[in-house]
C-alpha cells in the first residue's frame, strides 16, 4: 500500500460560516482551529496547509463562562519600559470583540510559521453582516 501526500495544488478550500452567538468561546475556538488546520479532511498532513476558510459572525455575542467577563485579563506589552497594558474581557468586548475569538484560536494553533499562515484565513465580524457573499459559505453548526 502506497502513502499519498497531497500537494498544495490539489487542495480544494471551502468557506465555512460559523455563528458565534451564545456559544462558549473556548469550545468554538477548538472547532475553528480544527477546520483551519484541515484536520476534518481525510488527507490531513501536519506539515501542509490543507484547511478551509472560516467566517465567524456575531463575535460580540460570544459567551464567556463563569466570572471570565470581569476576571479574565488580556495583557499586551508595548516594548517600552513600564509598558504592560492589562484589560478585562469586558473592556475588550466593547473596543474589539473580534480579538476574543482571534486570540483563543491563535492559542490553539501550533506555534510555528504555518500557524501564522493559517490564521490569515480566519475572518471575524462583530455583527451578522459580512462581505463574503460571493464565495457562498456553508452554514456550520459547531458545538
Amino acid at each position: 500500500m502506497k502513502t499519498t501526500i497531497p500537494k498544495n495544488s490539489d487542495v480544494v478550500r471551502e468557506w465555512i460560516l460559523v455563528d458565534a452567538e451564545n456559544k462558549p468561546a473556548g469550545r468554538l475556538a477548538v472547532e475553528i482551529a480544527r477546520i483551519l488546520r484541515g484536520k476534518h479532511k481525510v488527507c490531513f498532513a501536519p506539515h501542509l496547509d490543507l484547511g478551509d476558510f472560516v467566517v465567524v459572525t456575531n463575535a460580540k455575542k460570544v459567551r464567556l463562562s463563569g466570572t471570565k467577563e470581569t476576571g479574565k485579563m488580556y495583557q499586551t506589552y508595548t516594548g517600552y519600559p513600564n509598558g504592560l497594558r492589562k484589560e478585562t474581557a469586558e473592556e475588550i468586548r466593547e473596543k474589539d470583540p473580534e480579538r476574543i475569538i482571534r486570540q483563543a484560536v491563535r492559542g490553539m494553533l501550533p506555534k510555528n510559521r504555518l500557524s501564522r499562515h493559517l490564521i490569515s484565513r480566519l475572518k471575524i465580524y462583530k455583527d451578522a453582516e459580512h462581505p463574503h457573499e460571493a464565495q457562498q459559505p456553508k452554514e456550520c453548526q459547531l458545538v
